[in-house]
């Protein structure tokens, strides 16, 4: 909602408040302003001039020289619009002015001739094109009410006027109007608020000579009524009403459909002008539109109405959708002579769904969505007759044919005073308190420290005790609520030990140089089936009602929207992209596909490009299965996990064959990690890409063992060498598995140096040469003790996995 400062004064003094003070006042008020615009785009220096003589350019076809008088001097203008001509009062920056962009108007010269100034057009002096009347839209702007030579141009077309917008939320339907704005500036500053003074003169003539209304769809419609205007003239709107329709950001039309629109900023209360002679009838019927009925709206598109739409008819076809467009048959034009205004109340579920299913909103279709004021709809049509009639030189027929069942009842909420000092920790007396519905325009009867306040049509979002207090709060002022701590026990709050675990493991990620991100819990079907390795899993969960089908269905997996993100950032040159999430996927099988699905928290990353990069010492480090596979047991060792973990080679769709591996906690598969497979690679546009995710639930709930500091050695280590013979399907895990198990208690460390599978290899037989740390704390050890452990190992690798010694 726009509401403008100027206009707002018509209803409430407010002079000695700015605009600025007016909008921190209702942003502390509850309703928020989230801009004060200045309408006058810093110009200056633009007075009204008079053309007194235009003439054709001697040297240019589509440039007129012009003496303009400015009030104080005449002088000569150049000017290329279309429609300038003598006789003319129009706007003129003088030489010196600032239009907006801070450009300069100077003393030049155009084709051989002096131009000492601007001839404006409103575009040009800020105001958006769509505001700008139709036959101004392509020239200088003509002033066509009376003005004085050389005043302050920017005041006549209220330039010099500030705008408040409104960012309302739907249950504060009551300040989509200007009486409603004011109502609440009225509350917050103690102020009176003056309404509009309607003066209806009628002639002797009865409408319903004119006029029948027969309503149909009585629910829908409660009331009709039908005013009738004789004898208009339609023609341009007066420069205030322009002006103010402009602020509030309508395109003026006609002085019939200006007053229209101007009394639904007004009050709130959507109207409609009918062209009487072309309505086609002397009856109005408002009923439910047949399936398939067409009707050309205003804006000429034809649209194709159901059953569930209202219809204004003229008892044989629709004129208009109730409540959200007129039709094009029956518009109001310059030869009108008669207008049938429409003043009705419909009901709001029923608009909202016309102007739903037709993709069709108006201003007069919002205000019956949110709620109109049901006590303002006759005091607005009379309100616009009477206006009509002022500014169009038209009669009034005497008498309003309506169709009314219209029934309500104001509605009284019951307010106790400790209720509200309780919940709100305040201390408001019954006095305040009082006097806070007074100044809301609310009526009350006090009982003791109780008071029941009837509420107005106006304001239909009071309807409980805590919608009360919530006025109470903001009128009190939200800034003058004090603090207090909790009565009784409270205890300090802390995190579980699982979400302890969940953020050192965050924690640990980003040391390793990763980011985290967040993506959509939901996604399409395609996606759901990619890198969930679940063997229970038989069909990803879909959504009843999904937003869109590529938010359709839950996630199985956190890594293929991983890709996205690879994708757009990669897209945007940044090559090297190192991520992880911790999310939840959601997983169902046949024996729970009739209860809720199974919810995991996973942990998962995606790193494509270069790890690290020395551009001075030239060294570049490419992601590899063994940067992700060091992230990762650095993860376990932080955890404590890194005995019962263990990697195995594996094949998994979608990933390399030679560079996955399983990931195994106590024996139990928990993940993966692997590069992608080089096909699926190439049809997401990345290169090379390496992921991961494991189940972050198994990992934090796996009972470890306790962390024991051990004091640091005193006694030397003994290091033993072997390079060992062995199949070529047998992994270096399971090699360096039995060798810690045979190794004993002198065994502190065992690493793996060297592989080798070439010319000088038996077939089928590879090479591995491992690194063996034997140590005792307590004593230095001998050879023989060594020799002996060795040996041992040599025995158990010999017998359990068929290594032998390479010559």
């Amino acid at each position: 909602m726009l509401v403008s400062y100027k206009w707002l004064q018509d209803y409430i003094d407010i002079k000695d408040l700015s605009a600025v003070d007016i909008a921190e006042k209702m942003t502390r008020g509850g309703i928020e302003i989230d801009f004060v615009h200045q309408l006058n785009h810093g110009v200056s220096g633009v007075v009204v001039g008079f053309v007194k003589e235009c003439k054709q350019h001697p040297n240019a076809d589509k440039l007129n020289v012009c003496q303009v008088d400015i009030g104080d001097e005449l002088v000569q203008i150049v000017c290329g619009a279309p429609n300038v001509a003598s006789g003319q009062h129009v706007a003129v920056a003088k030489v010196g002015a600032v239009l907006p962009g801070n450009f300069k108007i100077k003393k030049a010269k155009l084709r051989g001739e002096v131009s000492q100034g601007m001839i404006c057009s409103l575009q040009e002096l800020g105001i958006e094109s769509k505001l700008v009347q139709k036959e101004f839209a392509e020239g200088i702007y003509v002033f066509q009410d009376p003005v004085e030579v050389g005043s302050d141009a920017l005041s006549a077309l209220n330039l010099d006027d500030e705008v408040l917008e409104l960012d309302l939320t739907p249950n504060r339907s009551d300040c989509l109007n200007m009486l409603g704005v004011a109502y609440e500036v009225g509350a917050l500053y103690e102020r009176e608020v003056t309404l509009p003074n309607i003066d209806v003169i009628t002639n002797a003539e009865e409408a319903s000579n004119y006029i029948n209304v027969t309503v149909e769809a009585s629910e829908d419609n409660p009331y009709y009524g039908a005013i009738i205007i004789k004898d208009v003239k339609v023609g341009t709107s007066p420069l205030w009403l322009q002006n103010r329709l402009m602020a509030a950001g309508i395109r003026p039309i006609s002085n019939v459909v200006d007053v229209t629109n101007y009394v639904l900023l007004e009050y709130g209360q959507p109207l409609h002008a009918f062209d009487y002679d072309r309505f086609g009838s002397k009856e109005v019927v408002v009923r439910r539109a047949k399936d398939g009925e067409k009707i050309v709206t205003l804006d000429d598109q034809e649209r194709t109405l159901s059953n569930e739409h209202l219809v204004i008819t003229n008892g044989n076809e629709p004129v208009a959708i109730a409540g959200v467009m007129g039709g094009a048959t029956s518009e109001v034009h310059n030869g009108t002579t008669t207008v049938l205004l429409e003043a009705a109340y419909f009901k709001g579920a029923t608009i909202r769904k016309a102007s739903r299913d037709l993709g069709l909103r108006s201003d007069a279709s919002t205000r019956y969505e949110k709620g109109i004021d049901q006590d303002r709809v006759l005091a607005a049509g009379r309100r616009a007759a009477a206006m009509i009639a002022e500014l169009t030189g038209g009669t009034i027929v005497s008498g309003v044919v309506e169709e009314d069942v219209l029934s309500y009842e104001m509605a009284t909420v019951r307010l106790d005073l400790d209720r509200v000092n309780n919940r709100l920790g305040m201390s408001v007396t019954i006095e305040e308190a009082a006097s806070f519905m007074s100044r809301l325009g609310f009526t009350y009867e006090q009982d003791g420290n109780v008071l029941h306040v009837t509420v107005p049509s106006r304001r239909s979002d009071i309807q409980i005790e805590e919608d009360l207090m919530e006025e109470v709060a903001r009128l009190y002022g939200y800034d003058h609520i004090p603090t207090t701590l909790p009565k009784g026990a409270t205890t300090q709050g802390a995190l579980t030990e699982y979400q302890t675990k969940r953020r050192h493991v965050r924690r640990v990620l980003e040391r390793s140089g990763l980011s985290q991100v967040i993506t959509y819990s939901l996604t399409s079907p395609e996606k759901a089936k990619g890198f969930a390795f679940e063997t229970t899993i038989n069909s990803p969960i879909r959504l009843a009602m999904p937003m869109s089908e590529d938010r359709s269905t839950m996630r199985t997996s956190l890594v293929p929207h991983l890709f996205d993100v690879l994708s757009y950032n990669v897209n945007r040159k940044n090559q090297d992209v190192h991520v992880f999430e911790i999310g939840s996927v959601f997983l169902m099988d046949e024996e729970t596909l009739t209860k809720q699905p199974t919810e995991k928290e996973m942990v998962a990353g995606a790193l494509t490009g270069l790890w690290h990069e020395h551009s001075w010492q030239g060294e570049k480090k490419a992601v590899d299965f063994y940067v992700i596979k060091g992230i990762l047991e650095g993860l376990f060792a932080e955890l404590g996990l890194t005995e019962p973990i263990v990697f195995e080679q594996a094949k998994l769709p979608d990933l390399h064959p030679g560079r996955t591996a399983r990931v195994l906690l106590n024996g139990k598969e928990v993940g993966f990690v692997g590069q992608v497979h080089p096909a699926l690679q190439k049809e997401l546009g990345l290169k090379e890409t390496y992921v991961y995710e494991l189940e972050l639930q198994a990992l934090l709930k796996f009972e470890t063992k306790p962390v024991v500091y051990q004091n640091l050695p005193r006694y030397p280590a003994m290091v033993r060498d072997i390079a060992l013979v062995v199949d070529s399907h047998r992994s270096a895990g399971e090699v360096e598995a039995v060798i810690r198990w045979a190794g004993g208690a002198l065994l502190k460390k065992v690493r793996l140096f060297d592989l080798y599978e070439g010319e000088h290899m038996e077939e089928g037989k590879k090479s591995l040469a491992f690194s063996l740390t034997y140590l005792d704390p307590e004593r230095t050890l001998t050879d023989e003790e060594v020799t002996k452990a060795h040996s041992q190992v040599l025995k158990m690798l010999e017998e359990h996995v068929g290594a032998a010694l390479r010559g």
